[in-house]
């Protein structure tokens, strides 16, 4: 069987944010599924999805400095209208991707103790983000 779902998270901040929760909550009514796979593919080319540390949220702090750091607003791009964040934004949305595949097992998605699903929110105002969410399993 096959389910999809388009799933919107409010506004964030730029950073990294934890949306495992939010993934699942959305996902709820979904009929159970045993044995299956969620792909999620996030609609933006200035955001990014990921699969990181659930834990510590210095964690996702010092990712963003690391992003901030190496690929900064400031730089020179040729693609600039859109303001200093935008370029940036792009590649580190295509640095870390914009899709997860993800193993359901008994209804649940089945990810390490310490593994969450993160949105890399690259803009200052990113506003709303749209997730495709796709569930195939029996």
């Amino acid at each position: 069987m096959w389910y999809q779902r388009t799933i919107t998270l409010s506004e964030k901040p730029r950073g990294f944010h934890l949306i495992t929760d939010d993934i699942v909550d959305k996902l709820s009514g979904l009929p159970p599924v045993e044995t299956g796979l969620l792909h999620l593919l996030l609609l933006h080319t200035s955001a990014s999805l990921t699969l990181n540390e659930n834990c510590d949220p210095t964690v996702r702090a010092d990712m963003e400095r690391h992003f901030l750091k190496t690929v900064p607003d400031n730089a020179v791009y040729e693609h600039d209208y859109e303001g200093a964040d935008d370029m940036p934004s792009h590649i580190k949305s295509s640095v870390l991707g914009v899709s997860l595949l993800l193993p359901v097992r008994q209804g649940r998605l089945q990810l390490g103790t310490w593994q969450g699903i993160w949105l890399g929110e690259h803009r200052i105002h990113g506003g709303p983000r749209k997730i495709i969410a796709t569930l195939q399993g029996e």
